[in-house]
């Protein structure tokens, strides 16, 4: 299993056995036995949190002792975090002075991200700025300090701006890459190479991402997006695996929407049905613990998602929060204020603003669902409004989950595709 891009910025929650389990950077296939995981050259690392994420899981008698760390993987630096929160705060500055309106309702610099502050996008600009450090770079001193020398040289400037520049120094940069080396030389490997051995050896590999599709560097709501690409395109390269190797592209939906951070969000809620759903859902996010924005199902969204991603199928997750309310709604397209209808997200940012949501209302239902294992045995309305996800979509279902552990799935062996990952192994 191997996570292909992020970093700490984006959580898993998962529950096995009872246990409430919250990964960061692991993937969460860790705590499936027999399972090697990795992280790949697509990920932005902090090293600190991936040590504590390893001891957490060590405390639980779950070994990661075979966890892979892709040579080529970008660290999260020091610096990386400080300037993430200090820009952060300036975009709040500005935006409070009324520098929003001065730059334009579009201009990003104006308005706050709403990032993590956990360093990921300054990473990223690195990388592709071509003075990032890697793993790789970590394992051999005089390496490390010529990469981070470069780097703190070039950023001086902005440090010194922020006041940063002492906390910054070359020596506490090398304090940190020594307290990191152990752990990177432990793990340390080529992912991609690993990937190729097992599917030579008739073995399966999954492509895990963090985030969602309409929070792509490319593909989002951009500039309210995160640093890398989460689409499926972006598994190849985050993890060195050529794209004819990929034979099955799921998503994972919940049955309605949710956002962390600014950014447009056309079925966003307020009221009653947006407590129902904060609350039942548990809607805090796993890394910042902020509350997540929440909204209706948007389907234009989705449409959006299975283009570009090539999904074959979907789960849809937390059917079980929708129980207790009276009706349910459903984005099926967007109208613009001149009247014209749109099924997916528009690429302008301008027309995305103006959108106005048009929604199908449904029976809701009141039975609680958390026990049902078979599709039949849901409430009438809940299968009917599984049914209308599909018929707008175009695309299977093919698992629903009904409840927080990772035994509370409704499989759908009719909704398979013969010869998928689901028909591999299914339960």
């Amino acid at each position: 299993v191997v996570r292909y891009q992020g970093g700490n910025n984006a959580g898993h929650t998962i529950v096995r056995d009872g246990v409430r389990h919250a990964f960061h950077l692991l993937p969460s296939g860790i705590l499936h036995e027999g399972t090697r995981c990795a992280l790949g050259n697509g990920v932005v690392i902090d090293p600190a949190v991936l040590a504590g994420e390893i001891d957490a899981l060590s405390e639980r008698v779950v070994d990661a002792s075979s966890l892979v760390i892709s040579y080529a993987a970008h660290v999260i630096m020091p610096w990386h975090v400080m300037l993430d929160q200090a820009m952060e705060r300036r975009r709040q500055e500005i935006a409070t002075a009324g520098g929003q309106q001065q730059l334009g309702p579009e201009a990003g610099a104006g308005r706050a991200i709403g990032t993590t502050g956990r360093g990921i996008g300054p990473a990223y600009a690195d990388k592709a700025a071509r003075i990032g450090v890697r793993v790789g770079d970590l394992l051999h001193y005089e390496t490390a300090r010529d990469r981070i020398g470069a780097a703190l040289a070039l950023h001086e400037p902005l440090l010194r701006g922020f006041d940063l520049h002492r906390s910054c120094s070359l020596e506490r940069m090398l304090e940190f890459a020594a307290q990191a080396r152990p752990l990177l030389e432990r793990h340390a490997g080529d992912v991609g190479a690993a990937c190729a051995a097992v599917i030579a050896g008739g073995g399966e590999v999954l492509l895990e991402g963090a985030q969602g599709t309409l929070l792509d560097i490319d593909h989002g709501t951009y500039p309210y997006v995160t640093s890398s690409s989460p689409v499926a395109g972006g598994a190849c390269t985050g993890a060195g695996i050529g794209p004819l190797a990929v034979t099955d592209v799921v998503g994972v939906a919940k049955a309605y929407v949710t956002r962390v951070g600014a950014g447009p969000f056309p079925t966003e809620l307020a009221g009653s049905a947006a407590e129902h759903l904060a609350t039942r859902g548990h809607e805090v996010g796993t890394t910042t613990g902020r509350a997540r924005r929440v909204g209706w199902l948007d389907l234009p969204a989705l449409r959006t998602a299975i283009r570009v991603n090539g999904m074959g199928a979907i789960v849809l997750t937390k059917l079980d929060v929708l129980c207790g309310l009276g009706s349910i709604d459903a984005c099926t397209h967007y109208r613009l204020p001149s009247g014209e209808r749109l099924d997916e997200v528009p690429q302008d940012p301008q027309l995305l603003e103006r959108c106005i949501p048009a929604y199908t209302t449904m029976e809701g239902w009141d039975q609680d669902i958390a026990g049902v294992r078979r599709f039949e045995d849901l409430p009438g309305p809940a299968r009917t409004y599984v049914r209308f996800i599909e018929q707008e979509l175009g695309v299977p279902i093919v698992q629903v989950g009904v409840g927080p552990g990772d035994d509370a799935v409704i499989d759908r062996p009719d909704r398979r595709v013969p010869g998928s990952v689901f028909d591999r192994f299914a339960p």
